[in-house]
């Protein structure tokens, strides 16, 4: 039975809920650095895109989800020498990145972060690629979906 004192999701919630978020990831989180992929080609029969360009850099604040460091599966030593496959979830407010899509300076094209696209973490000088968006997850609170929780792994130069 739902009830009836509470109204699950009217405007003034939601962006209360959107506002506690915000403040929350700019405590707590970080200043990185979100570079949207260009494509430079595309292989038009598998839909891969062999060729990539990074050529901007946007700021936003970024919260580390893993408290316990980095996840994956750590440093590897194989044959070919050492392997670093570090994992790491970010979070990150989804009105946030609306209005950094929205600002006219920049060449973001989409209204979501987009798996292929880097974020670069200054404190610990890595690149991550992001493998994944996770965009209902908190699911539906009240009546809402606040954030994005981007699964990236550590960028592997080609």
């Amino acid at each position: 039975m739902k009830n009836t004192y509470f109204s699950h999701g009217t405007h003034s919630e939601k962006t209360l809920y959107e506002d506690l978020i915000i403040e929350q990831l700019k405590i707590f989180g970080h200043e990185v650095h979100y570079l949207p992929r260009t494509t430079v080609t595309e292989d038009k029969i598998l839909g891969e895109v062999p060729d990539s360009k990074y050529t901007e850099a946007y700021s936003i604040e970024m919260y580390i989800e893993d408290v316990n460091g980095f996840a994956g599966q750590g440093d590897l030593i194989g044959k070919f020498g050492l392997e670093v496959r570090d994992q790491v979830t970010f979070v990150v407010s989804r009105r946030r990145f609306e209005m950094l899509v929205r600002e006219s300076a920049n060449l973001i094209e989409s209204s979501r972060p987009n798996e292929g696209d880097l974020v670069y973490m200054d404190r610990f000088k890595k690149l991550f690629k992001i493998d994944f968006v996770e965009d209902e997850d908190p699911f539906y609170q009240i009546s809402d979906l606040p954030v994005f929780k981007l699964k990236c792994s550590v960028f592997e130069y080609s």
